[in-house]
């Protein structure tokens, strides 16, 4: 593995780079609770055979930057690959992450061969109905931020976020460790600035002509459920594969049957 930094507008971006160049390359852009290490399990289960580049988005883990209005995740992405001599990758994006990769493919659809989207924030969706569980915690983390509780606010995004709402404490051991602790350095980070207006996503998914691979944890929030469902019939090779047993972040658990989905349809890209 090579550790690099990218630069990026006013931002350094600290990137891992795993594999020669002449290697299928996947990139992977992560959730907004956590940074690079939670790819660690999909880059072990890809193995020696596949190219993986990460990297800090803005605001999380190594990446350095000054607080700057009307930056672009897409940009920094771009950069990342071109700094890795990289034409084309299947992005792999989680959360936010994986609303950067829908934008990406949007932006640039020659640097995108394919898309695995897990539980993907797609700029443009409908805004959600909470279940009341979700709204309960929700408020609660709102308050802790009020009270600049920065303990309280990771303690009830981890149950909210690693454990899914109502199964708090269900995943421990260092798992767990590593989420808090790469949501600590996220909300205390210094603020990297609003991003710039990116189009509308959601209306404009059927102008995506890759193949695309939506993963959703059967313990995460029923809205993300329907988009993905919504969002896979949009585009004209989409299709959703559920995972039970997780929440919103089943790569970092380390869930097989998710790695296993990820590494099948990246193994058939050719």
């Amino acid at each position: 593995m090579i550790s690099l930094r990218v630069t990026s507008g006013r931002a350094s971006l600290a990137v891992e780079d795993t594999g020669a160049s002449d290697m299928k390359t996947v990139l992977l852009l992560h959730a907004g609770v956590t940074d690079k290490r939670s790819w660690t399990p999909v880059v072990d289960r890809l193995g020696a055979g596949v190219r993986c580049i990460s990297y800090d988005r803005r605001g999380y883990g190594d990446t350095e930057y000054d607080t700057d209005d009307g930056w672009s995740p897409v940009a920094d992405a771009v950069a990342v690959l071109d700094a890795a001599g990289v034409d084309a990758v299947i992005a792999i994006g989680s959360s936010i992450g994986g609303g950067t990769a829908v934008d990406l493919a949007l932006a640039h659809p020659e640097r995108v061969s394919a898309l695995v989207l897990i539980a993907p924030a797609i700029g443009g969706a409908p805004e959600p109905e909470l279940e009341p569980l979700v709204a309960e915690l929700d408020a609660e983390i709102d308050a802790a931020d009020a009270l600049a509780d920065l303990d309280a606010v990771n303690r009830h995004e981890a149950h909210l976020w690693l454990d899914g709402a109502g199964y708090e404490g269900r995943v421990s051991g260092p798992v767990r460790d590593l989420f808090l602790d790469m949501n600590a350095r996220a909300i205390s980070a210094l603020d990297p600035g609003t991003t710039a207006d990116a189009p509308d996503a959601w209306s404009r998914l059927d102008r995506i002509t890759v193949p695309v691979l939506f993963l959703v944890g059967g313990r995460d929030l029923l809205h993300f459920h329907a988009q993905a469902r919504d969002a896979a019939a949009a585009i004209p090779d989409g299709r959703v594969v559920d995972v039970p047993e997780s929440a919103h972040l089943p790569h970092l658990e380390g869930t097989a049957s998710a790695l296993d989905a990820i590494a099948d349809f990246v193994t058939a890209r050719a």
